[in-house]
């Protein structure tokens, strides 16, 4: 590690010496279209803020500025009949000329000073189809946010309404929002469902410690918490909208990233004159970390990404993308042994993983408006293993075994059409489902004492089915604006249903309503409320499971999770650049899976490694989640930069006995604050800092602990005080240093990542576990004689599950 920073350091030495060298210039070009025709813009006027640089669209809507001065902008698009647009802090640089897709609102003849403010857009984020609920993130609120590692599933933990958990969810990637679970949302990339943006991912969950997007070929990604959009199925908590850049038409470049944990390379550039592509490939580096602090953990994995962007002609445009991961994580006995270490190699499986989802959407313009046509492929082959002793792996002591393939085949077919004052959307989904899963886990161990009597009863789970099944649904929205324009109305309905014969093939039971208002009371103040249900299939892992104990063959249910949304809130916009937002909201849960041998709701589950659902499940619980979120958005202007949100929420799911108790994620206060400022000569810093309150955990049985720690590896909670204590609160913050040299069509960004900078201390839930000797080769016992199966002569301990590592990253961006 020390000779990297040496040779980072020399690197950003002999680059600084030759910085007056030459002073290059850089530019910027891109497509201007109609937000709801899709049509392409002519004569739609650009212009940079500072130095008035300017450029007019052509007839296919193209435009281009060149000789700019490398640093930060605002980019001003206005034109007759057209809502002025702003985009705000975009980088310039000279390695890489940016391809920007813009979409300007056209105007009514009827607005008046209530709608039309100059450009108000710069960070408004609602829409007539999502008035509120909403928030955007460009990609250089990605790139600078300080500790995400350019990490998009972490940088929107500064968002509000999301985040919770244990240790403020800092090792994990579970996306929780509004207090629902990480289960709960839905991720789309132009347009194409990908369910899989983590690495290592928890089947039937979601999360995982890493995300696998590549922010280079981010544009824009837009998150919606509630009033969602009809035309999006099988959500509960949220849609995430990831919109991709197009390759640059004008020559191939590129960029190559290296940290102390990762290399990244991504090119794009024109294939022919009516093609562009991009394209990307990621290698870990984190098994290097891991063994230079010591940890027994080795996670290794890559990444794969790409887009092609073909306009066949000025009315259609084909789009072609894909991305993929592979994953490893493997276990590596420590230099110096601890309990905790030791903990951490025998608690957790060890994990093979592939993924992928590769997509075609194919978009044509026809009067007045256009459809699409999406066809896209996705699967997880995940496999996991956890021996009784993983330091000593024998095939005849497995307690948990996951072999299991799904595969999802989509055909998407919607259209949007502008009708006078009136805009419609209709379509239909089809989905052909491929699931095959062996599973097997070890509950509880059979137990007997000295004389052959039973202690314990064996509780084992096996499940080796393939299913395969159709999924298909459709949807209607519409909306408009009356009242002078003031007041906007957006209703929906889709359905959706499934020919599984535990679940439901009528669409009429799934009908799902939603409708939003939003009110501008003056040009600066607008109110808005929506109302929707929202339904979600359980998890594949949960509706092919069969509980063949004891003879029985009981499958488990497979209804519909529903979840009814009210929500209301005001939004206030002084100016161009500054944005506040206040809203409270209430959601309503049924039908929620519960655990038969646990007891508790699967929602409490996810945010462990491995999978979820399979196990004999019941359908009969409930949930509820309600609270208010405040937050305040500054967009840059000259140097300065910054958001900060408040939430508080409760979050809370049925028992087996429909008894209501804290989610694990329901800390009930999140605060984030993140800022950045923009120095002379292209230095940047920026700030984060992120408080959760107390998370609730579920403490141990410890007779039941003693029984099975030695086979299992872990104590077994006590569900029948599920979450009834909590951790102490979480609490971090992080700092990030960037300095970037531009050069004749090179750029070089370094940068300083510290994670944690000033210490905290973060709590886990806390680790069960029996006392070992002194250098921790052997447990110790109260007898001195080796520790008995059911661990009755072995000394209890709880360990304490601390963090809290200051974590430097020192890397580098070279554009080219």
């Amino acid at each position: 590690m020390s000779k990297f920073y040496c040779t980072f350091l020399f690197v950003l030495l002999g680059f600084y010496s030759t910085h007056s060298l030459a002073q290059n210039t850089a530019s910027i070009s891109g497509t201007i279209v109609d937000k709801n025709s899709q049509q392409l813009l002519t004569g739609i006027s650009i212009v940079l803020e500072p130095g008035k640089q300017s450029a007019v669209s052509d007839s296919t809507g193209f435009f281009r500025i060149s000789n700019i001065k490398p640093g930060s902008y605002s980019i001003n698009f206005s034109a007759v009949s057209y809502i002025p647009k702003s985009l705000s802090n975009v980088v310039i640089t000279t390695g890489n000329e940016n391809t920007l897709s813009v979409e300007l609102e056209r105007s009514s003849q009827q607005l008046g000073e209530v709608i039309i403010t100059g450009k108000r857009n710069t960070v408004k984020a609602a829409t007539l189809e999502n008035p509120l609920s909403v928030q955007r993130l460009t990609t250089e609120d990605i790139k600078a946010n300080p500790g995400g590692n350019f990490d998009i599933s972490k940088v929107i933990q500064s968002l509000p309404g999301v985040g919770g958990g244990a240790a403020g969810g800092s090792f994990r990637n579970d996306i929780i929002i509004r207090g629902g679970a990480p289960s709960e949302n839905v991720f789309y990339l132009d347009g194409i469902e990908v369910p899989i943006i983590n690495h290592f991912s928890t089947q039937g969950s979601g999360g995982g410690p890493q995300g696998i997007l590549n922010v280079s070929f981010i544009e824009d990604v837009k998150l919606s918490t509630s009033a969602f959009d009809a035309r999006y199925d099988n959500t509960l908590s949220s849609v995430f909208q990831f919109k991709q850049k197009t390759g640059n038409s004008n020559r191939i470049q590129g960029n190559v990233r290296l940290s102390a944990t990762e290399l990244a390379a991504t090119f794009e550039g024109p294939i022919s004159k009516k093609t562009t592509f991009l394209a990307s490939a990621r290698r870990s580096y984190l098994q290097l970390l891991f063994q230079a602090i010591d940890l027994p953990i080795r996670p290794n994995y890559w990444d794969f990404q790409f887009k092609t962007t073909t306009r066949i002609d000025n009315k259609t445009t084909l789009n072609v993308l894909g991305i993929g991961a592979i994953d490893e994580f493997r276990f590596a006995a420590p230099k110096t042994s601890t309990p905790d270490k030791l903990y951490a190699i025998n608690s957790n499986p060890i994990i093979n993983q592939n993924s992928y989802s590769i997509g075609a959407s194919l978009k044509r313009l026809i009067s007045k408006g256009y459809w699409s046509l999406a066809i896209s492929r996705n699967t997880l082959d995940n496999t996991a293993i956890k021996y009784e002793d993983n330091e000593n792996p024998d095939e005849n002591k497995v307690t948990l075994n996951i072999r299991s393939n799904e595969t999802e085949n989509k055909l998407r077919f919607d259209v949007t059409k502008n009708l006078d004052d009136w805009k419609l959307s209709y379509g239909v989904v089809a989905q052909y489902v491929e699931f095959d899963n062996n599973f097997s886990q070890l509950v509880r161990p059979a137990i007997t004492d000295g004389f052959g009597n039973t202690i314990q009863d064996e509780i084992k789970f096996n499940t080796n089915i393939g299913t395969n099944f159709l999924r298909y649904g459709g949807f209607i929205q519409a909306g408009t604006r009356i009242l002078n324009n003031k007041l906007g109305i957006n209703a929906g309905l889709r359905a959706d249903a499934n020919t599984l014969k535990n679940s439901d093939n009528n669409l009429l039971n799934q009908l799902s309503p939603r409708i939003s208002l939003s009110y501008a009371i003056t040009d600066k103040w607008n109110a808005s409320a929506s109302y929707g249900i929202y339904y979600r299939l359980p998890s594949y892992t949960q509706l092919a499971f069969t509980d063949t104990r004891n003879g029985n063959n009981i499958a488990n249910p497979g209804k519909y999770i529903r979840s009814i949304h009210y929500v209301s809130g005001v939004e206030f916009l002084p100016n161009s650049a500054t944005r506040f937002t206040l809203e409270g909201f209430y959601k309503q849960y049924s039908n929620y899976p519960v655990s038969v041998n646990d007891g508790i709701s699967l929602a409490n589950k996810g945010t462990e490694f491995g999978a979820i659902g399979n196990e004999p499940i019941q359908q009969n619980g409930k949930g509820r989640a309600f609270g208010f979120e405040f937050f305040a958005q500054q967009k840059l202007t000259k140097r300065i930069f910054g958001v900060f949100s408040y939430t508080w929420y409760r979050s809370e799911f049925t028992t087996s006995k429909g008894v209501y108790a804290p989610a694990s994620w329901d800390n009930r206060h999140l605060v984030s604050l993140t800022m950045g400022y923009k120095f002379n000569n292209n230095w940047e810093l920026g700030l984060k800092f992120r408080y959760q309150g107390e998370a609730p955990f579920t403490p141990y049985d410890l007779e039941q602990s003693r029984l099975n720690f030695l086979t299992l590896g872990t104590g077994i909670f006590n569900n029948a005080l599920v979450n009834t204590q909590r951790l102490p609160a979480f609490h971090a913050g992080d700092i990030r240093i960037d300095k970037k040299w531009n050069y004749k069509k090179v750029t070089l960004d370094l940068f300083l990542d510290i994670t944690n900078f000033y210490g905290s201390k973060s709590s886990g839930i806390p680790q069960y576990t029996f006392k070992r000797n002194a250098d921790n080769t052997d447990f110790v016992s109260i007898n001195r004689q080796p520790i008995k199966k059911d661990g009755s002569n072995a000394i209890p301990v709880i360990l304490e599950n601390i963090g809290g590592t200051v974590l430097p990253t020192i890397g580098f961006i070279v554009e080219f």
